[in-house]
């Protein structure tokens, strides 16, 4: 597969726009590690191979554990995750997969009891973000260096 354009370079005020939101989000309150999980699901979904690429490598740097790095598609399955990142990643799955399920009120009443409505509203921002970060990687056929 080749890159069909470098959307980097064709836009660089889109992706400083971009970058905005990605700065905006590192000084958020949110642990670094669950933020990479959500990254990781997210770009499990949609299949985003630049995204995952960086995302193990971002969330390596940050201390994340092997096992649980090869099993967060899985996350349902294991006992590696707490109640709190459980519920950020089927809020995660939810939002990726909006146009399948609209956001149901049980993923809303599960993470709504772990975060506050400030951190939902920053853990929604890292979902929707990454989703966009998704669709240009993707659209554009940005290749992992």
């Amino acid at each position: 597969m080749q890159t069909r354009l470098d959307f980097m370079a064709a836009d660089k005020e889109a992706v400083k726009a971009l970058m905005g939101v990605e700065h905006h989000i590192n000084k958020g309150t949110l642990d670094i590690r669950l933020k990479e999980l959500v990254r990781l699901r997210a770009s499990q979904i949609n299949g985003c191979a630049f995204c995952l690429d960086m995302h193990v490598s971002e969330a390596r740097r940050s201390g994340e554990d092997e096992r649980r790095l090869a099993t967060v598609s899985a996350w349902r399955e294991t006992p590696f995750f707490s109640d709190r990142e459980r519920a950020a990643l089927a809020w995660t799955e939810s939002l990726t997969t909006i146009s399948d399920n609209h956001a149901p009120d049980s993923v809303w009443e599960t993470v709504r009891e772990h975060f506050t409505d400030a951190e939902l509203v920053e853990l929604t921002l890292v979902i929707t973000s990454i989703n966009s970060w998704n669709r240009f990687a993707i659209a554009f056929r940005k290749m992992p260096a």
